[in-house]
């Protein structure tokens, strides 16, 4: 039976984590290391300062307590594992909100997939966007997920996985009912249209404090381009594949010409 490791960052009681494990486990042997508490944004961090601990909570389920989802990843790889017996596919998800665009480089949901690859396991990230705080996870709930990973897992099961070493598969489900998606769609990485969101607060003593806040989900115009943004937009599921590599190869010449 092949063997699936599955994590995320909102947390191990997460409601598109379960839902995941619910549509995997019928067909894989699924074990679960997530985060005890909520690790958004925490990008591709290892946690170096502190000791952590594996709490089972029920067979081959478990929170790290306090740990990032690329510790999820990289202890489970340690502790649970062996070189012998590696899980053959590790995903990360099913994640609340959107990770698209440069947002891939905060999110801990991808960064689980990072750590994946670098150690020699394919890897999936897949996030479920939503139009207004999680209205349409309220309306359609994680269906057109659920079955758009199984489907994907199954044809990496039967036959191979799509990328090369170091390279992983980032999914963003739209925020649609099932019968309204038009399918799959290969997609670049659009670029975010960024703006400040951080509110200043001040508690009971006169302490001044900052919150970052969630900005709008926009994005700069890309006409003839397939970039993730725009496949949600009209209805597919966007898949890029990402690579670990960031080097700007097409100016390394210029660069070498500026030096």
């Amino acid at each position: 039976m092949k063997k699936i490791l599955i994590t995320n960052d909102d947390g191990y009681e997460s409601a598109g984590l379960l839902a995941l494990v619910e549509a995997l486990k019928p067909f894989a042997h699924v074990t679960v290391v997530a985060p005890s508490t909520e690790k958004s944004a925490c990008g591709h961090s290892l946690t170096l300062t502190r000791p952590l601990s594996f709490i089972e909570l029920s067979k081959d389920f478990y929170k790290l307590d306090d740990g990032t989802p690329s510790d999820c990843v990289f202890l489970s790889l340690n502790k649970l594992f062996t070189k012998d017996n590696r899980p053959d596919i590790v995903i990360s998800g099913i994640n609340i909100g959107s990770n698209m665009g440069e947002d891939i480089t905060y999110s801990g949901t991808a960064s689980a997939a990072m750590e994946a690859v670098l150690q020699g396991i394919p890897a999936i990230a897949i996030s479920q966007v939503y139009a207004e705080h999680g209205k349409s996870i309220d309306e359609f709930g994680y269906e057109l997920a659920q079955e758009s990973i199984v489907s994907l897992v199954k044809k990496i099961f039967e036959g191979n996985f799509p990328l090369p070493e170091r390279k992983f598969l980032n999914i963003n489900i739209p925020p649609i009912a099932k019968n309204e998606c038009k399918g799959f769609k290969a997609t670049r990485a659009g670029n975010r249209l960024y703006v400040h969101n951080a509110e200043v607060h001040y508690n009971p003593r006169g302490k001044e404090y900052y919150w970052i806040g969630l900005p709008a989900l926009g994005w700069l115009d890309t006409k003839g381009h397939t970039t993730d943004f725009e496949a949600i937009n009209d209805g597919y599921i966007s898949i890029t594949p990402v690579k670990l590599d960031m080097t700007s190869y097409d100016e390394i010449d210029s660069l070498g010409e500026w030096l």
